[in-house]
């Protein structure tokens, strides 16, 4: 039978078999099995609420490994969407060397927020706490949100550490912080309803500084981890001017960040496979010369803007 805490499947053939890892507060008759690109299904990292959080873990294949994880945290407007709509979003990081971690969360249904931002705090604790099972540098952690998961990950990156947001939810005592934030047309701004009531999101009568303090764009400034934004010109949903906002903020910040404005795309634009590895890639360079491999542009010789 199955485990309880994991179901185990791999993405690829030419399998390899590896040492088991036990990962704290993983079920020890449960053990991962290696791959050219192995996914570790539902492994439980902490509770929101009387609810078992969990997670999926992609690992890279042999040879390619990063030593650093992201955390990948799915949209749906916080009122829907899985951690497995993002089945086909991740593989492109893990190809390229992250451990990469697609986690749930409470949905608004279930619990209202801080819920959100607390569940994703605690799978960023439980990952450090985790990283030498994983394989990864507990210094090198970044979170990659889509959507509503876009504006998670914006408010965790701003939010290191801070007691209000930490919650109960597993693996008490570790840091939060991250190194690099990875954010999809992301929701920058939670608004009260245009009658006036308080956002899904929000408890029943949360006024204007409670949405803004559930906003990532209050917690913009310098410390904010390097930043890359993704975006389609075409979104109709969370309009492009929201991430053109967001990036200026993290520029006057002097945070190092991108955007990348994608023309005449929807929203969830990287649903498409052509896409999503190309954003994958750019995420990759952006990550790689900020945290895995630090450098400066070197220019032609003598330097200046030169055509």
């Amino acid at each position: 039978m199955e485990s309880m805490t994991r179901r185990r499947f791999i993405e690829t053939s030419g399998l390899a078999a590896a040492a088991p890892l036990l990962l704290v507060g993983q079920d020890p008759t449960s053990t991962p099995t290696g791959g050219s690109l192995s996914i570790e299904k539902d492994v439980v990292f902490g509770k929101g609420g009387d609810i078992d959080l969990r997670l999926d873990i992609y690992r890279p294949p042999a040879g390619t490994e990063k030593r650093m994880a992201t955390i990948h945290i799915h949209g749906g407007g916080f009122t829907g969407g899985s951690k497995n709509t993002l089945t086909e979003r991740v593989p492109p990081y893990a190809r390229r060397g992250y451990v990469a971690l697609a986690v749930q969360y409470r949905l608004a249904g279930q619990a209202k927020w801080p819920a959100q931002i607390e569940d994703v705090k605690a799978a960023i604790r439980w990952t450090r706490a985790n990283a030498k099972a994983l394989g990864v540098d507990p210094d090198r952690i970044g979170v990659v949100g889509h959507s509503a998961g876009g504006h998670l990950a914006l408010f965790a990156a701003g939010t290191p550490n801070r007691p209000e947001f930490e919650g109960k939810g597993g693996t008490p005592g570790v840091s939060t912080r991250v190194v690099a934030c990875c954010a999809y047309y992301p929701a920058t701004e939670i608004r009260p309803r245009a009658d006036g009531a308080a956002n899904n999101l929000m408890t029943a009568g949360s006024d204007e500084a409670a949405h803004r303090a559930a906003s990532p764009v209050t917690y913009v400034a310098t410390g904010f981890p390097p930043t890359v934004i993704f975006h389609g010109t075409a979104d109709t949903t969370i309009p492009v001017e929201s991430s053109e906002r967001f990036f200026k903020l993290l520029r006057d910040a002097k945070v190092p960040a991108e955007l990348h404005a994608i023309e005449g795309v929807p929203h969830v634009f990287d649903s498409n496979k052509e896409f999503a590895e190309m954003a994958a890639g750019l995420a990759d360079f952006f990550i790689d010369r900020h945290v895995v491999h630090p450098r400066t542009w070197q220019g032609p010789a003598g330097g200046g803007n030169r055509d």
